[in-house]
């Protein structure tokens, strides 16, 4: 027979071990929702209808001109998931000027052309003007290159061909400007008969004032770990200089970081366009494509290397710039990066953590869901993929995530 005092005992202890295995379940199971599951690789799915069909002009004499886009320098996504497009076929005497098949009739588009997630065009904008007939871009920046939307959903816009780059709001209006107009951070060469003969590489790589052919803009919606201030404006420095370099929320230089070279934290000397990207991870780095080393390299706000991330597919190493630009994708943990190959017609789907190619978008090819030049990519806040094409390929395609 059982005492009572031992029952009083054994339920006591009953009690105090249920309470332990209650404390270890609950520690357990916090762990456990805070490990997430593997984020599987996104597939994506073409979308041919979009955009929509652009619109048409009737002029003086009555003839329709269609609206025809050049080469995508740039796409961006505002907060509404509009799509920004850096259209260059306006820029008559560049290289994304209009084919003469399709300047018999058509007329090229708006510098900025914005596109709504259906495909809608709903707004366009930006001054066309050119310094002469053939050439020179008067007001935007010539051979536009790099488009980011910030925190305040002003739009940023650079140009590979000269030495600024500029902030306008959602509604095209000039709001800053970055470097001066044509006057880049490099020597004029006397033999050029360029629009602007000091926008050449190589740059100087050190003006505190003036750039040379920037590729790309991130601004931190963060406070800048030396000034403590929001809205650090990180610059790809990079067809006529080698650098990032960082200006404060109303363009006062703030530091700088890179050179030409081969080794960490430097980027090819070769050709343009490195770093040809510079983007900000969730975790507070940045992630600079050095496109003639077809690689990524990061660092932290300040300048300091981390790590390089190679974008080396099996099969397709032989063709080069592999790395032109990269988007996150959506999930916390920004598990995957998409690099636009333009050497291979393909977006290349990367893990962030491991480096590993894991999967791609596309293939070299006129088709749609295929590329010619894929050159830059952003990603909306559904996780859908819009690359932009330069070179033969010359316009903007959405991919659709589908799981």
């Amino acid at each position: 027979m059982t005492s009572p005092g031992r029952v009083q005992a054994d339920g006591s202890r009953r009690r105090r071990l249920s309470a332990v295995l209650a404390l270890v379940f609950f520690v357990a199971g916090g762990a456990l929702a805070w490990a997430q599951p593997a984020v599987p690789v996104p597939i994506f799915r073409a979308d041919p209808f979009w955009p929509k069909t652009l619109p048409m002009t009737t002029d003086a004499k009555g003839q329709k001109h269609q609206w025809i886009t050049g080469e995508v320098g740039g796409n961006c996504t505002d907060s509404h998931d509009n799509i920004f497009v850096l259209n260059r076929g306006w820029q008559q005497g560049g290289s994304g000027k209009l084919l003469p098949f399709e300047a018999m009739s058509g007329v090229a588009a708006p510098p900025i052309t914005v596109f709504d997630p259906a495909g809608n065009l709903i707004g366009s904008w930006g001054d066309a003007s050119l310094l002469a007939p053939g050439g020179g871009t008067k007001v935007m920046p010539e051979a536009l290159h790099g488009c980011f939307v910030d925190y305040e959903n002003n739009i940023w816009i650079g140009g590979s061909g000269d030495g600024v780059v500029q902030k306008y709001n959602h509604d095209g209006k000039l709001l800053l400007q970055i470097g001066t107009k044509g006057v880049c951070d490099a020597p004029a060469d006397p033999s050029s008969t360029a629009f602007f003969p000091t926008c050449r590489s190589p740059g100087s790589n050190s003006s505190k004032t003036q750039l040379d052919r920037p590729a790309d803009i991130a601004v931190d919606p963060a406070a800048d770990p030396v000034t403590g201030q929001r809205g650090s404006v990180y610059i790809a420095d990079g067809y006529g200089n080698h650098r990032i370099v960082v200006f404060d929320s109303v363009g006062r230089f703030l530091r700088q970081w890179g050179s030409a070279g081969d080794g960490p934290g430097q980027f090819s000397c070769e050709g343009g366009g490195h770093p040809h990207c510079v983007v900000i991870g969730a975790d507070d780095l940045i992630y600079v494509c050095d496109q003639g080393h077809n690689h990524v390299q990061v660092f932290d706000k300040t300048g300091v290397f981390k790590r390089v991330i190679a974008v080396d597919p099996p099969g397709f190493t032989q063709a080069g710039l592999r790395a032109n630009d990269i988007a996150f994708s959506t999930d916390p943990q920004q598990t995957y990066f998409y690099s636009t190959d333009v050497g291979n017609g393909n977006v290349w789907i990367v893990n962030r953590e491991t480096g590993k190619v894991v999967g791609s978008l596309g293939a070299m090819g006129h088709q749609p869901g295929q590329f010619v030049g894929s050159h830059t990519v952003n990603v909306d806040s559904k996780g859908n993929v819009y690359v932009g094409e330069a070179g033969g390929g010359r316009r903007i395609q959405k991919f659709t995530k589908v799981n």
